[in-house]
């Protein structure tokens, strides 16, 4: 969960260029910077899996199909990523090879790079928007009723999924945009309890619980 922070935070910050600027694949570029905020995104896709597969055998002792969902949403959520990541990739690519000899059809390759970041855009409302919904329910209903956390932290993820969730349906119906105020302030539930994982787990450890002992659930 640590890992969620340390790079999908600064590999947003490090797409700023292309996502924003609708004639990247026409200028000089900051292909760097963009190489760069994606190989942060690929050890995103490579930690979510693996805290699934690390929680999977402790929580499937509570019950083997919400951790088993658990584990398919993180999947779904990196492939998400990964998608998003291949289409700004093609970007670069294309800015490279292209951009400095397209001439009149300079037009034609600005809107092939917007529609890339429009797939990008649309990935990341389904990856780490709607998934993630997912995700923070699952595993803090799992938190809750096994015990492993205190009851108030795993609450919030029970809160934070449905609300995140049900604020992503507002961004397709275009109520308000996916970077709004209003997108953020539905977001922090998730961001608390992500966080509250993290740091529990590396200052305090699993609270005791019959699952850890490999008893099965009652």
């Amino acid at each position: 969960m640590a890992a969620t922070f340390i790079t999908s935070i600064p590999a947003l910050l490090l797409y700023h260029p292309v996502l924003h600027d609708h004639n990247y694949i026409l200028g000089a570029g900051h292909d760097t910077r963009i190489e760069l905020a994606a190989f942060l995104e690929v050890l995103l896709m490579i930690s979510n899996i693996g805290v699934a597969v690390v929680m999977y055998p402790i929580l499937k002792r509570e019950s083997e199909r919400l951790a088993l969902g658990y584990v398919a949403s993180r999947i779904v959520e990196s492939t998400m990523i990964g998608v998003g990541v291949v289409a700004l990739f093609s970007v670069v690519t294309l800015r490279g090879d292209l951009a400095a000899s397209v001439g009149a059809n300079a037009g034609s390759l600005a809107i092939v790079g917007r529609a890339l970041v429009a797939i990008h855009n649309w990935t990341f409302l389904m990856g780490p928007g709607f998934c993630v919904g997912v995700n923070d329910l699952l595993l803090g209903y799992l938190m809750y009723s096994t015990g492993l956390m205190p009851p108030g932290l795993a609450m919030v993820g029970v809160i934070g999924g449905p609300l995140i969730f049900a604020s992503k349906i507002g961004v397709v119906f275009g109520a308000y945009g996916i970077t709004s105020s209003t997108a953020g302030i539905f977001a922090i539930p998730v961001f608390v309890f992500e966080a509250s994982f993290a740091i529990y787990l590396i200052v305090k450890g699993f609270r005791p619980s019959r699952v850890l002992s490999g008893e099965p659930a009652t």
